[in-house]
């Protein structure tokens, strides 16, 4: 089969091209999660024979996922033992309005990311976003994006930063058996880094004022909420006006759902009220959850015959479904979510506004934050029952300080000063590290796994399997003179045409998955230029990292995603303007860094 030649290209690097292409499609038209896709399409590969068994395990004990590996060890040694906690209190200070909060936000998010993983910082940083946008009394969405932009900058100016930048530098290392220094992408991301942040404040007023999805929970004098009578509610039996239920406080009774799913609405005053009903009210949240205390109505998923049965301690809690999440396309009255997790569906919020229908028939979206009634359980403990599905972002976790603070802190330094002056490599410092993480307690081994994003692991892996089975089917030397023919053989057009291309795709498919993609046949064109890879390599580290057009080009634009309360589109108001300056600038830097003639 590899003999037979189509276009100048065999069949199995035809299958690859399909197969490479694939990702793009089911990520941009389905709701697949991503891992899947490239899980899928790595079975393709293998299946063909196009990467042996070998080269496929190859990738998933590779440096970047290795080194990932290794740092979620170590992040959850930094989070357990308060190092975050203590960054996140003492870092940032009180902005005394928005254009201040914006630069006080930004920079020590962008420095914090450079040496941390940007989607744990972003996540760490959230709550207290929140807290000074109630301050300032601006919408939360006003500060979470540059938070999120904030993040994917700084993390671009080193190797850690950016899961993309570990995947570049470690296929670099593959290829030319020389490996890339911890701060290779440090000046041209520095200097991105600061042209990001003045573009913030010059472009502030262009961010979308969004409503706070938890906000509108609080306060929105117009939702939509579902509770349960119990067989033995003393309303059982009486009219909906005789057991007060009708008109209420901050509310009214729009509908009412029977036990064999008859839908009564509008509610006549004398419509009796029968042990099993779902009470659909209209109106103000919290004043309408008061009737679980004063007629002894609850959140069930299942019919209860008392209120005993329900647990008095459980809690009220918000949650954002992300992408990938399976809930999405899905209605809660036809999944087992509740019953197999016991935590149950009270109100549904869309972009901070109403959804005009009951909860747990609501179609659920990527970015819908629900308002939960969960059994009382820490968040790790909520994360493992409901598996991914969920995020949630109203943690109220304040960790213990003490030695071990300080032992973790000296752990961190300690990596990355070993890396720095090169007395071992990257991969074998951040492994020291976890190591000792565990051997002084910072961290647990029966928790660890809990701080592992195991999705990302595995499309790591996947990502170094793609770009093997790109430069060994010849789709990436073939690519790459293509590429020359058509604009001709000036390096610096070359570069700008990848970039280009790289940053493009990694809006719709990721920074990882693209510059797995783009990597070999970049290094392909510097080799066939007669050119040093070095710079070209630098400037796929950063085009891949200004996806701001969309939320899933980042994962840190994921994790806004939902709290943000923002629309799909609302990153390419500011995040279009970002992506071409950042481009310019970065093609700019290296250049001037790195001269090509």
């Amino acid at each position: 089969m590899e003999n037979i030649v189509f276009f100048g290209l065999s069949i199995q690097a035809w299958i690859t091209i399909f197969t490479v292409l694939s990702i793009f499609i089911v990520m941009a038209r389905t709701r697949v999660p991503a891992v899947v896709a490239f899980l899928g399409a790595l079975t393709i590969l293998l299946v063909t024979g196009i990467v042996t068994e070998a080269e496929g395990m190859a990738g998933f004990g590779s440096e970047p996922v290795v080194v990932h590996a290794a740092f979620f060890v170590v992040m959850a040694g930094l989070m357990q033992t308060g190092v975050l906690y203590w960054l996140t209190k003492h870092m940032l200070g009180t902005p005394a309005n928005y254009k201040q909060a914006i630069v006080k936000l930004m920079v020590p998010i962008a420095t914090l990311s450079a040496f941390l993983n940007s989607v744990n910082v972003v996540a760490l940083f959230v709550e207290v976003v929140k807290l000074w946008a109630r301050k300032l009394e601006a919408k939360p969405s006003r500060l979470l994006m540059p938070l999120s932009y904030a993040a994917t900058l700084g993390g671009s100016c080193t190797l850690i930063g950016n899961s993309s930048n570990l995947v570049i530098s470690g296929l670099y290392a593959d290829l030319t058996g020389n490996t890339l220094g911890l701060f290779a992408p440090f000046f041209p991301g520095l200097f991105c880094t600061i042209v990001g942040i003045v573009l913030i404040i010059i472009f502030r007023e262009m961010i979308p004022h969004r409503d706070s999805p938890e906000a509108s929970f609080e306060s929105t004098s117009d939702y939509t909420v579902e509770l349960l009578v119990p067989t033995e509610n003393q309303a059982v039996g009486l009219t909906a006006d005789e057991a007060g239920l009708r008109h209420v406080r901050g509310g009214s009774l729009i509908e009412i759902v029977r036990f064999d799913k008859e839908i009564i609405t509008p509610v006549p005053k004398d419509e009796f009220i029968l042990g099993g009903d779902r009470l659909i009210y209209s109106g103000q949240i919290n004043e309408i959850l008061e009737l679980k205390r004063t007629h002894g109505l609850v959140a069930a998923d299942h019919h209860v015959y008392n209120i005993s049965e329900i647990d008095n301690n459980r809690k009220m809690r918000t949650a954002y479904i992300g992408f990938g999440s399976n809930l999405i396309g899905s209605r809660m009255s036809d999944n087992d979510f509740e019953h197999s997790t016991d935590i149950i569906l009270v109100a549904v919020a869309r972009q901070g506004k109403r959804v005009d229908t009951q909860p747990r028939e609501v179609v659920l979206e990527a970015g819908d934050t629900l308002l939960l009634e969960c059994p009382p359980k820490d968040d790790r403990q909520l994360d493992a029952i409901t598996k991914g599905s969920l995020t949630f972002f109203d943690s109220h976790f304040v960790p213990q300080l003490d030695k071990r603070t300080i032992i973790s802190s000296v752990i961190l330094i300690g990596m990355f000063i070993l890396s720095l002056l090169h007395v071992m490599p990257l991969m074998a410092s951040t492994m020291l590290a976890a190591g000792a993480m565990l051997i002084f307690k910072c961290c647990r081994a029966q928790n660890v796994t809990k701080y592992i994003e195991w999705d990302l692991l595995l499309i790591l892996g996947a990502t170094v399997v793609f770009s093997t089975a790109i430069t060994k089917t010849g789709v990436a030397h073939v690519a790459a003179n293509e590429v020359l023919q058509i604009c001709g053989h000036n390096p610096i057009i070359i570069m700008a045409v990848m970039c280009i291309l790289a940053s493009l795709v990694s809006e719709f498919v990721s920074d990882v998955g693209s510059c797995g993609i783009f990597f070999p046949i970049v290094y392909q064109e510097a080799i066939a230029l007669g050119c040093d890879p070095t710079p070209f390599v630098i400037s796929l580290m950063i085009a891949v990292t200004t996806s701001f057009a969309s939320p899933i080009g980042s994962n840190t634009h994921m994790l806004i995603y939902g709290p943000g309360g923002f629309k799909f589109t609302d990153f390419m108001k500011v995040g279009l303007l970002m992506h071409v300056i950042l481009l310019a600038a970065n093609l700019l830097i290296v250049n001037i860094l790195y001269p090509l003639n």
